[in-house]
């Protein structure tokens, strides 16, 4: 084999293996392209997330607003009950007192 003939043969391999890494690279790409509908299909499924992300943070807001008010009121509700509960301490007091100022009145009869 002369110098020629080694020339050729080396530059017909090299051409085979550019053909044949051209034609893997078009079967992968043409494996793996995304469609249109799936472009589309993951659009929707994006904007579904999206919408489903915004309805999750009103629900949070709204929970969270509803916990402060119900902690709101029930923060008054204690506050009323220990003044109710302080008011009727202070009857019981009182009308113990006037019990024991009329069983002192009735004996000095």
């Amino acid at each position: 084999m002369n110098r020629t003939e080694f020339i050729v043969a080396i530059a017909a391999i090299l051409f085979v293996a550019f053909i044949l890494g051209w034609f893997a690279h078009w079967l992968i790409s043409r494996f793996t392209r995304v469609s249109q509908s799936d472009v589309g299909e993951l659009d929707k499924l994006a904007q579904s997330l999206h919408e489903a992300e915004e309805t999750r943070d009103q629900a949070i807001a709204y929970l969270q607003q509803r916990e402060a008010e119900m902690s709101n009121q029930m923060a008054q509700t204690e506050a009323e009950l220990r003044a109710a509960m302080d008011g009727l301490r202070d009857a019981r007091h009182e009308a113990e007192e006037l019990r024991a100022y009329i069983e002192r009145a009735n004996k000095a009869k």
